[in-house]
């Protein structure tokens, strides 16, 4: 791939001599370099090999056409900038090429002078997503160094006060005070709470989409529900909540990372017991609905206020009522939540009533055997 730093590379895809005649001339002249195919499979073949950085395609050619190899180019390297040179020039054609990633739409016969502003534009545009590309790479370059300095210099410390706290408080070091005690089991408290912070951010910067969706695999979810319900058990009849899963005879297929989709319904089910009512109940349903299987965590608990829903998936939001000031928790549960369903190409939504409990409904595309 050319960095456009030294002379960028055309390519041209058509079967009329003339035009690749004519093309490799003007280009030639203003300093750039040239290759050309004859037709469709030549050209994809040069493609994938030089990575050009503008291709010009003609619309009509034997075997594989233009528009067939417009959409593969947008496969090999969505940053190369196509332009479609034909003569069967139609509205239609020029929509569909534009839909398909077509930097623009050249009619033949063209002047010199048309092909030269056309394909300085596209000079323009490929430098431009270049330069994003760049940054972008920065960008993960950046947040992969700054994930590791987290972890390793702040999360490690404070596991490592976590643990001496539990020595001194548990009488290893010496007999503590009962004062001391108290103050000491508010620090505990509080690193706590700071590393739960930690590790929250750090799932949430992990949450890598592509990589994601290369761990798929079929998996039925209801058994994954029992799973997280049996685990969870404990903590809802120690909070007097009735933690159940409604009762099915149907296989749900879904594909997907098995740990990222226990870790979400985790997330939903214990804000379920969290935000509950005393003597409440949280509930899970299952069913399949237009190719998608729907799972539903509804709990009878404190609800939330219709101004407050649209904020709940933003990072670091909390709802700010009296009734969950003494729970802790760090903001971005949900905001990891969204990140792990988006993953999954699925939908997550909510409804709620203050004071009447709230229901999450997770949509994700069923799976099958095949993947």
């Amino acid at each position: 791939m050319s960095d456009l730093e030294q002379e960028p590379l055309f390519l041209i895809i058509d079967d009329e001599q003339a035009i690749c005649d004519s093309c490799f001339a003007v280009f030639t002249k203003d300093g750039y370099k040239i290759e050309i195919a004859m037709d469709g499979k030549t050209g994809l073949e040069k493609v994938r090999e030089l990575k050009p950085d503008i291709v010009l395609i003609d619309l009509k050619m034997p075997g594989i056409g233009g528009m067939e190899v417009l959409k593969e180019i947008r496969k090999i390297d969505p940053n190369m900038v196509p332009i479609i040179i034909t003569g069967y020039a139609t509205i239609e054609s020029a929509v569909e090429a534009m839909k398909l990633g077509s930097f623009d739409y050249l009619p033949k016969p063209f002047t010199l002078n048309e092909l030269r502003v056309i394909t300085k534009r596209a000079l323009e545009r490929r430098k431009l997503l270049l330069e994003a590309e760049s940054l972008r790479r920065e960008k993960e370059t950046m947040q992969e160094k700054f994930i590791s300095m987290v972890s390793h210099q702040l999360r490690t410390p404070l596991v490592a006060v976590q643990e001496y706290l539990e020595v001194i408080l548990g009488g290893m070091a010496g007999k503590v005070a009962d004062e001391q005690k108290h103050m000491l089991e508010r620090i505990k408290i509080r690193v706590s709470e700071l590393l739960s912070l930690i590790n929250d951010w750090l799932s949430f910067s992990r949450l890598d989409e592509s990589k994601i969706s290369q761990k798929f695999k079929p998996l039925e979810i209801t058994s994954l529900l029992k799973e997280i319900v049996d685990f969870m058990q404990p903590i809802a009849q120690e909070n007097e909540i009735v933690l159940e899963i409604a009762p099915t005879n149907n296989t749900f297929i879904v594909n997907g990372d098995k740990e990222l989709l226990r870790e979400l319904f985790t997330n939903l089910i214990s804000n379920g017991i969290n935000y509950n009512r005393e003597k409440g109940k949280v509930k899970i349903a299952l069913n399949e609905e237009n190719s998608n299987i729907v799972v539903k965590v509804s709990d009878t608990g404190i609800g939330m206020s219709d101004t407050e829903i649209p904020f709940i998936f933003d990072e670091f939001y909390r709802v700010k009522s009296k009734e969950v000031q003494a729970i802790t928790g760090t903001g971005l549960g949900l905001s990891i939540a969204r990140r792990i369903v988006e993953a999954h190409q699925g939908s997550i939504n909510v409804e709620s009533k203050l004071g009447e409990g709230t229901t999450f409904i997770v949509s994700l595309p069923k799976g099958g055997e095949n993947g």
